[in-house]
């Protein structure tokens, strides 16, 4: 019988440091898009980051497989959790702010929830997880507000494109379970996605962006860069392994609850962003329905109640 892992100090620290690491992807793509567009961009983040991954495992004595069809995993997974959610993510910032976009992006166990349950066998959709996802759905409507009846506004495209991103990277937590049957080791499996993200994004990025003709971005822009090749996806994977393996992945969703947070405290001190009470509103429904899924808290309430 598994037991639920306990948090303590240290994974905690931990947790919150990721939330500030992934949170503050959304601010670095926020100043990035401004000069770069998205493929490009993407390529860079991707590009440096498998090159620190890379001297990581080589430095812990890990080797990357040689067998083509563990690389066409690799393939399969760049494209779901890297090149389609992260290319979606920075094009919906050139109309969102960073803030809105990470709690939209938040709602990606929700759409794991409904995924896992038609994809898998052995994670079902239970009556708490139903309860949550509905509940969820709700803060993602009141998010986008009446936006979605007037045609004349882009941004309701935006805000679609950063759930379609929701979604791709719940179909990549499904496709990802394959890599433990594989026994590869999870940093081994990051690396590989991410090198091969990168592989497979230079034909984007020569054919649709011409980066070659691109003006030279300003210090603003490579400080950008920088930060979420370095921090976001390197250092930001580093943790979400370790999390994983001293914390359990149930306590690793928490992470989902802190993102947005963190995002929007960004947002709001350097780049000038504010949000409208209805994405505050939103964003409070999508944490309820994401604290239903976990069920633990509920549980506990239910338990002193009943006691």
């Amino acid at each position: 019988m598994s037991t639920q892992k306990v948090m303590g100090g240290t994974e905690w620290a931990m947790l919150a440091a990721l939330s500030v690491l992934w949170g503050g992807s959304f601010f670095f793509n926020a100043i990035a898009v401004k000069e770069l567009p998205p493929f490009t961009f993407v390529f860079l983040r991707v590009g440096i980051g498998s090159l620190v991954l890379l001297t990581i495992i080589r430095a812990m004595g890990h080797k990357l497989p040689r067998d083509w069809k563990v690389w066409l995993q690799f393939m399969g997974m760049g494209i779901l959790n890297n090149i389609i959610p992260f290319c979606l993510i920075v094009w919906s910032e050139k109309r969102l702010p960073g803030g809105l976009a990470s709690v939209l992006s938040a709602s990606t166990p929700l759409f794991a929830v409904i995924m896992a349950h038609f994809l898998t066998t052995d994670e079902k959709a239970t009556p708490n997880k139903i309860v949550g996802v509905i509940t969820g759905f709700i803060g993602v409507a009141v998010l986008i507000g009446n936006q979605i009846f007037s045609a004349a506004n882009s941004d309701i495209f935006a805000e679609i494109a950063v759930l379609g991103a929701a979604i791709s990277y719940s179909l990549a937590g499904i496709f990802g379970r394959r890599f433990k049957e594989m026994g590869l080791q999870p940093f081994v499996t990051a690396t590989g996605q991410i090198s091969s993200s990168t592989l497979m994004l230079i034909p984007l990025v020569a054919f649709f962006d011409h980066p070659w003709t691109l003006p030279m971005p300003g210090a603003a822009t490579w400080g950008a860069v920088a930060g979420i090749s370095l921090l976001s996806t390197s250092l930001g994977f580093v943790l979400f392994f370790r999390i994983l393996a001293t914390a359990g992945a149930t306590n690793l969703m928490l992470v989902s609850f802190l993102i947005p947070a963190s995002a929007i405290l960004l947002g709001f001190l350097f780049l000038g962003e504010h949000l409208a009470p209805n994405h505050f509103a939103g964003m409070a429904m999508i944490g309820l329905g994401l604290i239903i899924i976990d069920g633990r808290l509920v549980g506990r309430v239910a338990r002193r109640v009943t006691a």
